[in-house]
């Protein structure tokens, strides 16, 4: 199923995070966008903790990253993060990081994938999942 469900995230680059330039490393994007993906999630109304709780995982299966311009030490982040879709047990998201000026910053894409903790083996959503997300479909 196609989605339509977009959220915005702020993050600050903090000092910890740049090189010598005052660059932000490139290795920070992942962890923002996992923050933008969590707290889209969250605000859909699903809890990464809750899920763990019920025996289910949501690993990323892959991952890529085009950067288009640098973000510097203080520079506020605002992180995009869309679902795009639903097929199976593979759930697609989008993100766009941009600064305070609107410079697109980074985009990139994630797969994760629903598995049981038990096995590690692909699942289908649970039923409170796709009774969320369906209001969020496109037609």
């Amino acid at each position: 199923m196609k989605i339509e469900f977009s959220e915005k995230t702020f993050v600050r680059v903090r000092y910890s995070e740049t090189d010598k330039m005052g660059y932000c490393y490139y290795g920070n994007y992942a962890q923002y966008f996992e923050v933008g993906r969590v707290e889209a999630l969250r605000n859909l109304g699903l809890s990464y903790k809750v899920m763990e709780d019920n025996g289910i995982m949501l690993p990323v299966y892959e991952f890529q990253v085009k950067y288009h311009a640098p973000a510097f030490y203080d520079d506020l982040l605002c992180i995009e993060t869309k679902i795009t879709e639903l097929r199976g047990p593979r759930l697609y998201f989008e993100y766009q990081i941009s600064n305070e000026k609107r410079v697109l910053i980074a985009k990139a894409t994630t797969l994760l994938v629903f598995v049981s903790s038990e096995n590690m083996k692909p699942i289908t959503p649970p039923d409170y999942f796709i009774n969320l997300i369906q209001s969020y479909e496109q037609l």
